[in-house]
């Protein structure tokens, strides 16, 4: 840890814990120390560490080719791109590899579309979105975060972004105007501390958009694939936006995988040249995202997150009231918990469950963030339900 401090940007403040090695829902440090991991890498690893079918596919896939740029096809992305496609009930695929490579996608899609497509007058588009929202930390994206730990001094901002409230949709309503391009959403807000919207919000959401020719964006990369017990988090309302965007459990936990997914009357609009990415898209990637893909198909993690989510949400919400935690909130697998300040800081609860052999985050001073890989057996949840009872009550 020494070393990484004096010779790493200190752009994360990590729990103090050297991690070695990995398997399904639980890590070893370099001490050979257990702890139960309760984040999944922000939902990057919902299908556990070192799952076997996904390390499986991404070794076949080492011994053939890995990196083609997109100058040329590899025999993977035609099927990456046809099933992924079909998963989300969709047309069109464009394969990037972080979430925030996929957000700037998604900006630069709308643009175009509300260019060539709405017709609004080249220079003049705005994309609504909400307020403690979190796609990522480029330029642009802090450009429209309400975050200042993201956004101060990482100025002068790009424009085009109008800022409303989460979950107020008469605010909605008014921000959008005849320039307006896109509304961007998380369906469940992720870093904010697992913001659940009103009921009926995402509906009204997505009425509204359709109405004033709008898209409608929904940036499920923590709360897509499985996390909330559906596919996406919009399916709860029965919403299906105009563009998805996905990320972080696309691949796996094995390699970075993203992607903007949309009808052909939206990402159409690309030509050759005006988009792209040396990384996007390579057959590694294609081979791990193509099993993620196939895993989700069967329903089997969709349905063990819903059900452990109903158990997990129970319990959590059993400490409501008892003094140490305030609110829960949350979906599936997923709860923000809100601790009382009294009991300490959202970090300092995380450094005493740590030392109890479970990890978690805190976000936004007093709240920690649960979100175990949905492998996690219902025994080892409840295992580290108690250290967490245990803290709390000490």
């Amino acid at each position: 840890m020494r070393s990484a401090d004096a010779h790493s940007a200190h752009n994360y403040h990590p729990l103090p814990v050297v991690v070695a090695t990995a398997e399904g829902a639980w890590m070893t440090d370099v001490e050979g120390r257990r702890y139960l991991d309760m984040l999944a890498g922000y939902s990057a690893l919902n299908f556990g560490h070192g799952n076997r079918r996904l390390i499986d596919a991404a070794k076949a896939q080492l011994e053939r080719v890995t990196l083609t740029s997109r100058a040329f096809h590899h025999d993977r992305f035609a099927d990456f791109c046809t099933q992924l496609a079909e998963l989300c009930g969709k047309e069109m695929v464009l394969p990037m590899n972080t979430g925030a490579e996929a957000v700037e996608t998604a900006v630069k899609t709308a643009r175009k579309w509300g260019y060539e497509v709405k017709g609004v007058p080249d220079g003049h588009a705005k994309i609504v979105v909400a307020a403690d929202n979190f796609h990522g930390r480029t330029t642009t994206i802090v450009s429209f975060s309400t975050d200042h730990d993201a956004r101060d001094h990482f100025g002068p901002y790009t424009p085009g972004f109008e800022i409303v409230p989460y979950g107020d949709l008469t605010a909605l309503a008014h921000a959008v105007t005849e320039n307006t391009v896109a509304v961007l959403l998380e369906p469940i807000q992720g870093e904010a501390g697992v913001l659940v919207p009103p009921p009926g919000y995402l509906r009204g959401v997505r009425e509204l958009t359709r109405e004033r020719n709008v898209l409608f964006m929904a940036d499920e990369i923590q709360s897509g694939l499985g996390r909330t017990g559906r596919t996406f988090a919009c399916e709860h309302e029965g919403v299906v936006p105009d563009v998805y965007i996905l990320g972080k459990a696309l691949g796996g936990g094995v390699v970075p995988v993203s992607a903007v997914v949309a009808d052909r009357d939206v990402l159409g609009v690309f030509k050759p040249g005006e988009h792209g990415s040396t990384f996007g898209g390579n057959p590694l990637a294609c081979a791990v995202a193509l099993e993620v893909v196939a895993m989700l198909r069967s329903g089997e993690f969709q349905q063990r997150a819903a059900e452990l989510g109903d158990h997990l949400h129970r319990e959590l919400n059993l400490l409501v009231g008892g003094g140490a935690v305030t609110a829960v909130r949350g979906r599936g697998l997923w709860a923000g918990v809100d601790i009382d300040p009294s009991r300490g800081t959202g970090r300092e609860i995380s450094e005493k469950l740590m030392e109890l052999g479970v990890l978690v985050k805190d976000t936004h001073g007093s709240t920690i963030r649960i979100a175990p890989p949905l492998v996690i057996g219902k025994e080892d949840l409840d295992w580290g339900l108690d250290q967490l009872r245990s803290v709390l009550g000490g």
